[in-house]
């Protein structure tokens, strides 16, 4: 429905002729995330003090969240580390909504991560709710039918009181809106480690599907076409989310700035997606931005910004929640189910039967002008004239000062190698068991079990495999494979390092399920860009991101930074989740990660290493953390990915598992618990050829290693495959569906059941 705001007038406004001819009337900047420096380049951008309007838009636009000021410098390399094969496949890369991929067959594929942390610690539900909200909303502003979220999250310690607040509220509000949207959850990760107690991290990812012709860009041009505003009514929640919430630090005291959460509504962001996707189809827009950070001052400057450049707007007929909302407060104001259009003179008729259709509120403010300039009027007074590219392209960029950790070298030097390691059964036994009950490497189902992960019928593979797995056509049976991952304790060690190593688990996960690696979107969790330390983590935790994704020859498509992730002057551990997408061409042909049938074999693919230092092993064993992070091959790494891919499309492995956290121990586990068929390993081969002892064979967290179990009859096939590419291989066990135990040769025999009791036990037992 079309409708008209009934907003009074507010008294005079701060209107440009009031900003004029008042040039030394003191403004707040300073509460608004504004430093002294940055308030006078936007006086001398403006040539006058700014109105109070302009002055909100630049504090959400020009804030750490929004304009990625301390992070730019550094972000530029995935745009400059690029070969002729990264681009082959991308249609729309780093700047938009989010990135778009070609898939083959005339579809695409678009996907992003983005963070929604600080939301997530003071209103744990709503903060995590409409992360969900957002990042389904950028991939809506591409064209694209959302298919699938995902989520990648950290908690602080399992057993402090306050872990249950924050994890019940999240589980609960991820799972409500993304249920109620009908979008399957499809994979993840969930890690508990003290250094997140005061600030957790809720990295929400989104992917969608369409077909080529139907992508879309958001920009405003054309003058005289109209900017229409359609969706939930906008409301007092989410004030200041982008410059006060997301660009502070928390201080010692707890949760605070509750105003400055968002409040979602699930099944107005159905109504939204369906009322989107008829407008595309039926071609009545030239382009949607949806309304997320900063809001309508975001959504106005960026369309302005990527267009023509001009555009004028009435923000009265802005529809409100609150009547009693300023007009600052409206374009600071993240209040969610909102989406912003272009649409032509010709077709606003056709454009508002739609959103009528749909019963969708709609209002026309204004239309793109040749000016040049961004201009909002509030009641008929001027409040806004700017340049848009001022407020959202050229804000400050800042070379943050960066110094090397004065602690790292002592931390690197404080090897697991002189921590003792077991030799007798009984100890292995014990330790192989306080593993997969740790909280990191116990079964995450408490979680996963309140998402919908088959909702739409299109999910291929999910929980607990390796990788998520949707069907794009179901007549070809082509789709997509997607994978999260970080180790916050790598990164601790070497940032650098770890980066890359985050980069090949997630790459390694999507290949074991039989797809080709396609292309990332990252999430960047540090800490504050003003402490040196921290910046000298980002900087090289981004040189090992491009470099591995250059060598890889796999593209960035786009992702966020998130800064100031610390309580008081204690950052998290540096955390760049990488999710990596694939492609398979055909669904049918995927591959689970446990065997289901008896007498198989089980090879190791790759070489196993004397690396424990920031293992799971390490971690739960011994709480220790120092230490080099094990070494990553990425060259390697791209060979077994390429040798998982032959195997599948030959049909010559029933299953594949990635070796990561926990080792051979903890996936060997987690492939006999996936469908319940146990197994006979042995170790001597490992130990022999690799020169290591029992507890490093099980425990390692070596990288470019796989187990597949092959069927007797595919062996010599499948042996003759690893030996034509090169890659190491040894059979160490057989499945056996008769017993209903993993047996570790000379060492330990625990019953599926006992494994199971303690793989499942640890979540429910804290928060059931």
């Amino acid at each position: 429905m079309t409708a008209v705001s009934t907003t009074p007038s507010r008294g005079v406004a701060d209107t440009v002729s009031n900003a004029l001819a008042t040039p030394e009337k003191d403004q707040p900047f300073d509460a608004l995330g504004l430093t002294p420096g940055e308030y006078q380049e936007i006086r001398e951008i403006l040539g006058r003090r700014p109105t109070s309007g302009e002055l909100a838009m630049y504090s959400v636009m020009w804030s750490e969240h929004c304009s990625y000021k301390s992070s730019k410098i550094y972000l530029r390399q995935f745009g400059e580390k690029v070969s002729p094969a990264m681009k082959k496949n991308l249609m729309v890369g780093m700047g938009e909504n989010a990135g778009v991929l070609d898939v083959g067959e005339g579809w695409a594929v678009t996907f992003k991560i983005e963070s929604h942390n600080h939301p997530s610690y003071i209103e744990p539900f709503q903060g995590a709710a409409t992360g969900v909200g957002g990042i389904v909303r950028d991939i809506i502003s591409m064209g694209a039918r959302p298919v699938a979220v995902m989520d990648a999250l950290r908690f602080g310690d399992i057993d402090d009181p306050d872990t249950a607040r924050v994890v019940h509220g999240v589980v609960s509000g991820i799972s409500f809106y993304g249920n109620c949207l009908g979008l399957p959850n499809i994979g993840g990760e969930t890690w508990f480690d003290k250094v997140y107690q005061g600030n957790p991290l809720v990295n929400a990812l989104s992917v969608g599907v369409l077909r080529h012709e139907d992508l879309h860009l958001a920009n405003a041009t054309g003058a005289g076409n109209k900017v229409v505003l359609f969706g939930a009514r906008t409301g007092g929640d989410g004030i200041g989310g982008a410059s006060i919430l997301a660009s502070e630090t928390f201080s010692e005291g707890g949760p605070t700035k509750r105003p400055a959460v968002q409040v979602g509504d699930p099944f107005a962001e159905k109504v939204l997606i369906e009322c989107c996707l008829e407008l595309y189809r039926d071609k009545l827009v030239e382009g949607i931005q949806d309304l997320g950070a900063a809001g309508i001052s975001c959504a106005t400057s960026e369309l302005a910004s990527n267009g023509d450049g001009g555009m004028y707007v009435e923000l009265d007929k802005v529809l409100l929640r609150d009547p009693t909302l300023t007009a600052e407060e409206i374009l600071m104001s993240e209040s969610q189910e909102r989406m912003m259009a272009i649409v032509t003179p010709d077709k606003l008729a056709g454009f508002l039967a739609v959103t009528a259709k749909w019963d969708v509120e709609t209002s026309v403010l204004g239309e793109v002008t040749d000016t040049g300039r961004l201009i909002i009027d509030w009641h008929g007074e001027e409040i806004v004239n700017v340049d848009p590219r001022t407020v959202a392209v050229d804000g400050p960029v800042y070379e943050r000062p960066v110094a090397y950790p004065s602690w790292i070298d002592a931390l690197q030097a404080d090897t697991a190698s002189a921590l003792p390691r077991p030799t007798d059964a009984a100890s292995l036994e014990e330790q192989f068991l306080a593993l997969l009950g740790s909280p990191n490497l116990a079964d995450p189902s408490w979680i996963t079990d309140q998402y919908d992960r088959y909702v739409m019928g299109n999910t291929a593979l999910s929980f607990p495999d390796d990788g998520g797995m949707i069907r794009i056509d179901e007549e070809t049976g082509l789709g997509f494979v997607i994978a999260t991952d970080a180790n916050g304790r790598y990164c601790q060690l070497d940032p650098y390092r770890g980066a890359q190593l985050a980069l090949a688990e997630a790459y390694r996960n999507v290949a074991v399920t039989g797809a080709v690696p396609a292309g990332i979107s990252d999430c960047l969790n540090f800490g504050s860009p003003e402490n040196p330390e921290v910046m000298w983590q980002f900087k090289r935790a981004v040189e090992g991101l491009a470099d591995g994704c250059l060598e890889l020859e796999i593209p960035v498509t786009g992702g966020n930074v998130s800064f100031y992730n610390q309580t008081g002057d204690q950052p998290i551990h540096p955390t760049p989740v990488v999710a990596v997408l694939g492609v398979i061409d055909d669904v049918a042909r995927r591959v689970p990660s446990g065997w289901q049938d008896d007498g198989h074999n089980i090879y190791l693919l790759g070489i196993t290493r004397e690396e424990l230092d920031g293992s799971a092993w390490a971690g739960v064993i011994h709480d220790h953390l120092g230490g080099l992070p094990p070494e990553v091959d990425l060259g390697r790494e791209a060979a077994l990915a390429g040798l998982l891919h032959a195997a599948s499309q030959q049909g010559l492995v029933d299953s594949a598992h990635d070796l990561g956290a926990g080792g051979l121990a903890q996936s060997l586990a987690e492939a006999v618990l996936r469908f319940g068929v146990g197994a006979r390993v042995w170790l001597g081969d490992i130990c022999e050829r690799d020169g290591v002892d029992a507890s490093v064979a099980l425990f390692s967290e070596s990288t470019g290693r796989v187990i597949v179990s092959v069927p007797r009859e595919d062996d010599v096939k499948f042996l003759g495959l690893c030996e034509g590419r090169g890659y190491p291989v040894l059979r160490i066990g057989v499945t056996d569906a008769s017993a209903p135990v993993l047996e570790v040769q000379d060492y330990f025999t625990v019953p599926l059941a006992e494994m199971q009791s303690r793989h499942r036990g640890t979540l429910p037992s804290r928060f059931a």
